[in-house]
């Protein structure tokens, strides 16, 4: 998989409300209503990583999540981070 530049990365985050590009990576914070809630979007996240066999850096603490998303065998952002975060966003407006 190709390393995205950073203008790629920068181009593509305009679609994804909330995701920034920093350390080399994609990342989104989360604070949801409850724990419940934060618990079910790192169910999605697990369900989505399993799918695009592509697995974040991830935490969870009450009703907060920290999403971080790279490529490490291309050493950086590449297009399936950009998917994996589009599938989030999916899934949180339904």
């Amino acid at each position: 998989m190709k390393k995205l530049t950073e203008q790629e990365i920068n181009t593509a985050l305009k679609d994804l409300k909330g995701w920034e590009y920093k350390d080399n990576a994609i990342v989104k914070n989360f604070t949801l209503p409850t724990f419940f809630e934060a618990y079910t979007l790192l169910c999605k996240a697990a369900f989505i990583a399993e799918k695009l066999n592509h697995h974040p850096d991830w935490s969870g603490v009450y009703n907060k999540v920290t999403l971080k998303l790279n490529t490490h065998d291309a050493g950086g952002v590449t297009q399936s981070d950009i998917d994996f975060a589009a599938e989030v966003e999916k899934f949180l407006k339904n």
